[in-house]
């Protein structure tokens, strides 16, 4: 069984920061993509940013320069370090990877991560 689990998320005013954390445990050999989605009340979850194992990175145009993702491989662990915060980055952050391990490969899902951001 894989688990992620995120935290970091919490209110803040418009223009502050947060940093958001997901960390991945269970019997895994390896983690490829990593991503952070967002749904916002009454709409589609969204990607976010999303991170390969070497480090390639793509962002949803609405983050790009305010938003960086990166991974710790050693320590299965994603952080998503948001910046310049709009109220429109209210929603409930959910991170997602793609693993491999001792029963083949598959995806999982955390519960997810409120951020509010208060304007």
């Amino acid at each position: 069984q894989v688990t992620l689990v995120e935290s970091g998320g919490g209110l803040v005013q418009a223009g502050g920061s947060l940093r958001l954390s997901c960390e991945v445990s269970g019997s895994i050999f390896s983690i490829n993509v990593m991503g952070w989605y967002r749904q916002a009340p009454g709409k589609q979850r969204e990607l976010v940013a999303a991170i390969t194992r070497n480090g390639s990175t793509n962002y949803a145009d609405s983050v790009k320069g305010r938003f960086t993702i990166s991974r710790d491989n050693a320590k299965n662990t994603m952080y998503l370090q948001m910046s310049s915060l709009k109220s429109e980055d209210t929603a409930v952050y959910y991170c997602n990877v793609g693993w491999r391990g001792a029963a083949g490969t598959g995806g999982s899902w955390g519960r997810g991560t409120q951020v509010t951001v208060s304007s």
